[in-house]
């Protein structure tokens, strides 16, 4: 990253709370990203960690706190109000469409920026033709970019663990984000796996010119590829910084790394 887009600001978090009844799973917890960042959330289980990222995308909407993107409140906004603004993610379940081929999965998510209307699609207008074909054709170069081009017509439940991981980052960045989120993209890789997807991470970023926000438990990983780490623990922020401060600082030993 340049100096200057480290200083360019695209995600607050402001003092975000989200409680669940008596039980305050985000308690105030504030930090900001930069342009081109890659920024990890880690932390024990329960750590509040999916529910702070639930709130980022307006899947819950937070007890109190402000959220702004590119200087803009986007704290009660809607899901699909957030993801037409750049803000894209991955989920911890993987949610994905099973009986669909990997190569459908992400020309749903394409779809979004087609420009045909319905009744050209009806009467296949070469218009909408044309769009069809070009939508696939990007589709098929994020299945590429992902090392799932060979698995294009291959049913998404058919595919192992770790590529129907990568399937669900293929799928998010047809989105076309600014910000992308992964939620523990890593689950259920090997560590040759673990490796390629942290080159792969790294690219998407210098490629497509993104922020990325990622939650995962692989402490290497996240130590390895993150500019900066905020680490929670029963939903408090207790460290936010460079992996090497992070790493050694006493409060993210004691309740998180312990021996690690």
């Amino acid at each position: 990253m340049t100096s200057h887009e480290q200083t360019t600001l695209i995600l607050e978090v402001k003092a975000i709370t989200r409680r669940f009844g008596g039980l305050v799973a985000v308690n105030a917890v504030s930090f900001t990203v930069s342009q081109n960042e890659i920024f990890g959330v880690i932390g024990p289980n329960g750590a509040g960690k999916t529910t702070l990222f639930n709130t980022i995308t307006g899947l819950i909407p937070p007890s109190s706190g402000e959220l702004l993107y590119q200087g803009q409140d986007i704290t009660k906004q809607k899901p699909h109000q957030i993801a037409g603004k750049g803000i894209a993610r991955t989920f911890q379940n993987l949610r994905l469409f099973k009986n669909l081929s990997a190569l459908e999965n992400v020309a749903i998510a394409n779809h979004i920026h087609n420009h045909s209307n319905f009744f050209q699609g009806v009467f296949g207008l070469a218009q909408a033709t044309r769009q069809e074909e070009k939508t696939y054709q990007k589709s098929l170069e994020l299945l590429e970019l992902v090392g799932l081009a060979d698995y294009a017509q291959q049913q998404a439940c058919n595919l192992a663990y770790g590529d129907q991981r990568r399937l669900e980052i293929a799928r998010a960045l047809a989105l076309k984000p600014t910000i992308l989120l992964l939620d523990e993209p890593a689950a259920g890789m090997n560590p040759n796996e673990k490796g390629t997807l942290s080159q792969l991470i790294r690219q998407i970023r210098d490629e497509f010119k993104l922020t990325i926000l990622l939650i995962e438990h692989h402490v290497p990983l996240v130590m390895g590829l993150c500019d900066r780490i905020a680490v929670l623990d029963f939903g408090q922020l207790i460290a936010l910084g460079k992996p090497e401060t992070v790493k050694n600082d006493p409060a993210v030993i004691e309740a998180y790394l312990g021996d690690e």
